[in-house]
């Protein structure tokens, strides 16, 4: 009898320890999830302000993307590293792999199976650019026998119209610089994307337009590495509370962005 009540003891206290041992347990630092390695690696790709540009008067870089990053490594208490690739397609391939921590970029449910987004902190919407002399007013009409509309490679936009185009041909560019220099020479007769983007590219165009009108809109969100869900509630209230105090705003009016709002708070 003696040995049964030990038993029962020993179970009950056994049952008793595990019933409180999550109710005590410490939150997991979000240092140690979003920034494994003790510095915040952010994914960045040039030609927009979305992400990052150069800026010649400060001589520090300016872009929505790398001023939400700084803060982020900032309020995680940890080393910011910008990493710079070519595109954005070698961004989300980087967050995809670990070799990026974190990411500024559209949220699409394509990507969503490669990564974790948290809310949105922006919208922007996308259009085209046209060059000069073109006849084209509005969106509807770019698609269109014998009109060649640019895209970039692995893009968003380019999944979207080569799914939803009838008539226009796609035309794929590797970078934003590419794309100008194709509508320069009349290789293209129209380039979509973003309206943050289009309006940088039209600033080396003379004469180009955007046009009125859009095709869609983009959700810009932070973007992490599947394995890390654990931070997400940190990258939930980070977002909220950098759209409610400004700071999402400042980033904006710095870049330069044009074409994009203030997504709603959740």
């Amino acid at each position: 009898m003696r040995r049964i009540i030990v038993a029962f003891l020993i179970v009950a206290g056994a049952l008793a320890w595990r019933g409180v041992g999550p109710a005590i347990a410490a939150d997991p630092d979000p240092r140690l999830i979003l920034a494994p390695s003790g510095v915040l690696r952010a994914g960045l790709y040039p030609g927009t302000p979305t992400s990052i540009l150069p800026d010649a008067g400060s001589g520090e870089p300016r872009g929505v993307g790398y001023d939400l990053c700084k803060e982020l490594a900032r309020r995680l208490g940890v080393p910011y590293e910008p990493v710079v690739f070519a595109k954005n397609a070698e961004v989300l391939a980087a967050v995809k792999s670990g070799e990026v921590d974190v990411a500024f970029t559209n949220a699409t449910p394509a990507r969503a199976r490669d990564m974790d987004f948290g809310p949105p902190y922006l919208e922007i919407e996308l259009g085209y650019l046209v060059p000069r002399g073109s006849a084209l007013t509005t969106p509807v009409e770019v698609d269109a026998p014998g009109l060649r509309v640019g895209v970039t490679a692995g893009s968003s936009s380019d999944a979207t119209l080569s799914r939803d185009f009838k008539h226009a041909q796609i035309v794929r560019a590797a970078t934003f610089d590419i794309a100008i220099e194709m509508m320069s020479a009349g290789a293209i007769n129209a380039y979509a994307t973003n309206k943050a983007t289009l309006f940088e590219m039209a600033e080396k165009l003379p004469g180009s337009k955007v046009l009125e009108g859009r095709w869609g809109i983009e959700r810009h969100a932070i973007a992490i590495p599947r394995g890390r869900e654990q931070a997400m509630a940190f990258i939930r209230q980070f977002t909220n509370e950098v759209k409610s105090e400004g700071v999402v705003g400042a980033a904006i009016a710095r870049a330069g962005l044009r074409g994009a709002m203030i997504s709603a708070a959740e």
